[in-house]
Formats: C-alpha cells, sequence, structure tokens
C-alpha cells in the first residue's frame, strides 16, 4: 500500500466511525481496537477502553444533545495518523454540566487526533470545547475574565515585566 493508500485507509476508518456515532450505533466495536483508549481534556475525562467510552462519553452526549450533525470541516492524515477539527450542531436535550434541557440548538467544537491499528481506532486525543457550549447555554466559564476582552478592546492585555 502507497503512503496516500494508507492516509486514504485511514480516513475512511474515522469517516465509518463519525457516521456511526452520528447515527446512534449501539455496536461502535467494529471501529474500535481492543485495546482502544479515548483521551480528554478537561471536563471531558479519560476513557481507557470502548465501555467507558460508551457509558461515560458516547450515550451521555446522545442524552445531552439530540438531533447531532457531525460537520468535520478538515482532515490530515499519514500512514496510521489522522486529525481533524470541526463541530457537532445538536438540539441540548438532556442534562449538561448542571443545565437541564434547554431546546437550544448549539455548536460543539472540537479536534480529534487517532490512531489506527489492524483498520480500528487504537487513541483518539479529543479536545472539545465544552466551555463554547457552556456560553451558549448561558455560563461564562471564565467569569468575564477570558482574554476575548482583550481582543475587542474592553481590557488591557498584560506585558511581561522587565
Amino acid at each position: 500500500m502507497t503512503p496516500e493508500q494508507q492516509a486514504e485507509a485511514t480516513r475512511q476508518v474515522i469517516i465509518r466511525m463519525e457516521q456511526a456515532l452520528g447515527a446512534n450505533s449501539d455496536d461502535m466495536a467494529q471501529h474500535f481496537h481492543e485495546d482502544f483508549r479515548w483521551m480528554g481534556n478537561q471536563g471531558c475525562g479519560t476513557k481507557p477502553d470502548l465501555a467507558a467510552f460508551r457509558n461515560n462519553w458516547q450515550l451521555p452526549l446522545r442524552a445531552a444533545f439530540t438531533e447531532r450533525e457531525y460537520k468535520t470541516e478538515k482532515f490530515i492524515c499519514e500512514g496510521e495518523w489522522a486529525s481533524c477539527f470541526g463541530h457537532i450542531e445538536a438540539t441540548h436535550s438532556g442534562p449538561f454540566m448542571g443545565f437541564e434541557a434547554t431546546g437550544k440548538r448549539v455548536k460543539i467544537p472540537y479536534m480529534d487526533f487517532w490512531k489506527v491499528k489492524d483498520g480500528r481506532i487504537a487513541d483518539n486525543w479529543v479536545s472539545v470545547d465544552f466551555a463554547h457550549v457552556l456560553a451558549q447555554l448561558g455560563r461564562d466559564v471564565f467569569d468575564g475574565q477570558g482574554w476575548e476582552r482583550f481582543d475587542d478592546g474592553s481590557a488591557t492585555p498584560p506585558t511581561p515585566r522587565g
């Protein structure tokens, strides 16, 4: 297999998995290696195996957000590695970080890095922007101290001393 063919095969593994997530598949084992682990940023947690991924990520996400549309904006693939960024558009339909369902459509930005082994995902490093989701639901986790205030001119950014 050429490097280009390997990269495309890796991309197809990820695309099939994303389609299965979007379709509420209950059979994710066909997409994930038996040694699968999921490493998320603060607020998302770390899942040491497929059962933990399903019980502590996939099902809670389904409960909190329905009518999900996965919108991957860009894939970058090299050999057995793939990465992407994009977002999920979804309806907030269930409990999420202290918020009961609001019915609001929200955008859930994400970045993923995957390692594919034997045609299935073995590792997944994830960054999901839950602060952005919470802001859409009315909670500023930065309590007005986010650096966007430097961008809009409402605060002066600090500079190093010396």
